[in-house]
């Protein structure tokens, strides 16, 4: 019997496993959230908020104990100026797991395991690793008079054709094929000349 052997083994070897967990670690706080298995995000999710505990304190022995499970200095640097600030007010919860269903080839269980938050970072807009879940949508903007959506080009182009209406679309698109159909025609005379 396994009496006060907490954690799950994963199928690995207990360095192999501290090593899968600290990448996956990086990982999460360089992307925000990644896809993974649901036993190797539940185990995430105690190193991750433990790391996060520690990045709130702010000291050097605190810095050097993340140090220890992330080896990036960029990503802890990151983690203690800009993602551990976020959650001061915050006293656990720093991650969620939102399942993804069952994976195709085996069957097993997937989800996603995200920082709290990080759908309103800017930083973790363009690299997600769940492919295009992270930069799917717009980030918000809080200002004074109300949250405001960024405006990307495909976005200004497609709100300035919904603004003017379907009469203003078909005169557009009258247009361009009367521009082509002119196109044509001086080709084909072109064509009867030679």
């Amino acid at each position: 019997m396994r009496h006060g052997k907490r954690g799950r083994k994963l199928g690995r070897t207990a360095s192999h496993r501290r090593a899968t967990m600290n990448n996956m670690a990086t990982s999460l706080f360089v992307h925000g959230r990644i896809r993974t298995t649901k036993p190797k995000a539940k185990e995430l999710r105690g190193v991750a908020e433990r790391l996060i505990t520690f990045a709130k304190r702010g000291d050097l022995h605190a810095r050097r104990q993340v140090l220890r499970r992330i080896r990036n200095k960029v990503v802890v640097a990151k983690l203690f100026d800009e993602i551990a600030p976020t959650f001061v007010d915050r006293q656990g919860g720093y991650t969620r797991i939102l399942s993804l269903g069952f994976r195709r080839g085996d069957a097993t269980e997937v989800c996603l395991i995200e920082l709290v938050g990080s759908e309103l970072r800017s930083e973790f807009a363009d690299t997600g690793s769940s492919g295009g879940a992270a930069a799917a949508a717009p980030v918000a903007e809080a200002s004074d008079d109300g949250p405001t959506v960024e405006e990307t080009p495909e976005t200004a182009s497609s709100d300035a054709a919904e603004d003017e209406g379907p009469e203003a679309q078909a005169t557009e698109d009258d247009g361009q094929s009367e521009a082509d159909a002119s196109s044509d025609s001086e080709t084909a005379e072109e064509d009867k000349k030679t």
